[in-house]
């Protein structure tokens, strides 16, 4: 039973190689979370200066913003970032991929 569990899961990860759109695709949401991850780590200590300052300096915002509102503020920010810039990259690069295919010659046959 472990053999062939074992097997199975070595033939369902070289499908990647035998299939060029699969390969493509894992390497265009891997890109995706990599540019998602980046802009997350920078949008939250952009996000986390201005409220850590303004927690010490506004009181305003010492009486209403209490630990949990602060970090609640930085990682919706930061999730935000991943997101948006994730799905942008990986629709960039499924877009530039497109483009490097020829197109099918039976699909645009207009006789």
């Amino acid at each position: 039973m472990a053999k062939n569990l074992a097997q199975a899961f070595l033939e369902r990860n070289n499908l990647a190689s035998h299939d060029p759109k699969v390969a493509m695709a894992k390497r265009c949401a891997r890109e995706g979370v990599i540019a998602g991850a980046k802009a997350a780590a920078i949008a939250s200590i952009a996000t986390a200066i201005p409220t850590l300052a303004s927690v010490r300096m506004l009181p305003w915002a010492k009486a209403n913003l209490n630990h949990a509102a602060q970090a609640l503020i930085i990682s919706s920010v930061a999730g935000a970032a991943y997101f948006i810039v994730a799905d942008k990259t990986v629709l960039a690069t499924a877009r530039r991929n497109s483009f490097k295919q020829k197109p099918n010659a039976e699909t645009y046959d207009f006789n």
